[in-house]
């Protein structure tokens, strides 16, 4: 049986377009019909969810990439967030697209397995139980993501807010430590942008990092993978 709050979640941390807005009553029912959102949680976002109905369809898109696309710290890919340019994320690339292709979830060529929505794509597919177990694993990423995203006063703190809410957290010797944010004082200061990206977050050996260029452009090809299924009315338990 699928776990559609978990759909709702990906829809609302991908890239935004008019279709999600359009698509915001059916969130909200999916969200109503499988309660699984602790009422403060479910309030933030509801909130959320108001504000991408209300707000310009390329202002959405503007705050998007200037907050995941031109982050480092905020970014969507997970083992971003432990791995940096390590040769190791390689490894667990592979070992998670594996499991996404086991159980039923294709990527296109262009999609990293780490992309948060993606996941929880994948977690949507999986029996709830077990879902909330995957979602332990990087539990303490979220939460580091969804504090950050506080002090920006973002509003999509509440999509990982809920997460954790969800999660079974994992032990503390089976998590990876969460690289430190390093800030950065203005989005748009490109020089202090790129600086931050030539930065190796995680080092375990060498390796041959791509330029700052070519590595985001990578990173807002992957943001762009469409909601899955905002509008989820019909679909087969």
């Amino acid at each position: 049986m699928t776990t559609k709050t978990f759909k709702v979640l990906s829809a609302l941390l991908s890239y935004p377009e008019e279709a999600l807005q359009k698509a915001a009553p059916d969130l909200r029912s999916v969200l109503d019909d499988e309660e699984l959102l602790p009422s403060e949680s479910r309030a933030a976002v509801d909130a959320l969810i108001e504000d991408l109905v209300q707000t310009d369809v390329y202002d959405l898109q503007e705050r998007y990439v200037e907050l995941f696309d031109r982050t480092r710290s905020l970014s969507l890919h997970l083992f971003e967030h432990v791995y940096g340019e390590s040769r190791d994320r390689g490894q667990a690339m592979i070992d998670l697209k594996n499991l996404y292709g086991q159980n039923g979830l294709s990527l296109s060529t262009s999609e990293l397995p780490d992309y948060l929505p993606a996941f929880l794509e994948f977690l949507s597919m999986r029996p709830l139980d077990e879902a909330r177990q995957l979602l332990g694993q990087p539990a303490h990423i979220l939460a580091a993501v969804a504090e950050r995203l506080e002090k920006r006063d973002a509003r999509y703190a509440a999509v990982f807010r809920a997460l954790e809410t969800l999660a079974v957290p994992a032990s503390d010797s089976e998590q990876l430590d969460v690289v430190p944010e390093d800030p950065v004082a203005d989005p748009n200061d490109f020089a202090a942008l790129d600086a931050e990206w030539e930065e190796e977050a995680v080092t375990f050996g060498p390796s041959a990092a791509p330029s700052c260029k070519d590595r985001l452009v990578a990173q807002i090809r992957a943001g762009r993978r469409p909601a899955a299924a905002v509008s989820m009315k019909g679909e087969a338990p």
